[in-house]
């Protein structure tokens, strides 16, 4: 079991930017797939991105796409974090916004948009766009 702490959400005015991050407590990040989720007051949990354990190949809901950015840092020295860069903000996008991480392989990346994929999730960061 890994702990994932998210931070980097706020308040902003739409069209502007924040990037997330999600630090991952492992010894090494190198094995995990990693997901962020988002959550809006009476809504459901929904996928907003996702990226494999090499980085190689990562997956964005639509309504991200083209705004939204994952990135990972496997370095365990100094950061072990993964980041969801979100620019042109709109009043939609206003949810928590949740990590998420699993042990992954290849095999396994046709599952990687889908909360039940996930072992172990943090405890979210708010973010919060005013229109």
């Amino acid at each position: 079991q890994v702990q994932l702490v998210e931070s980097g959400g706020g308040l902003v005015q739409a069209g502007g930017s924040l990037r997330l991050s999600c630090a991952v407590t492992a010894f090494t990040l190198d094995y995990y797939a990693i997901g962020w989720f988002r959550q809006a007051p009476g809504k459901e949990r929904e996928f907003v991105a996702a990226i494999t354990r090499s980085g190689s190949y990562s997956s964005y809901a639509d309504s991200g796409k083209g705004r939204f950015t994952i990135s990972r840092d496997n370095a365990k020295d100094t950061k072990n974090t993964v980041y969801l860069q979100m620019n042109r903000l709109k009043s939609e996008d206003t949810a928590a916004y949740y990590c998420a991480a699993r042990i992954s392989a290849p095999s396994l990346d046709a599952h990687l948009n889908y909360d039940y994929y996930y072992n172990d999730w943090g405890q979210g960061t708010q973010v919060t766009v005013s229109s």
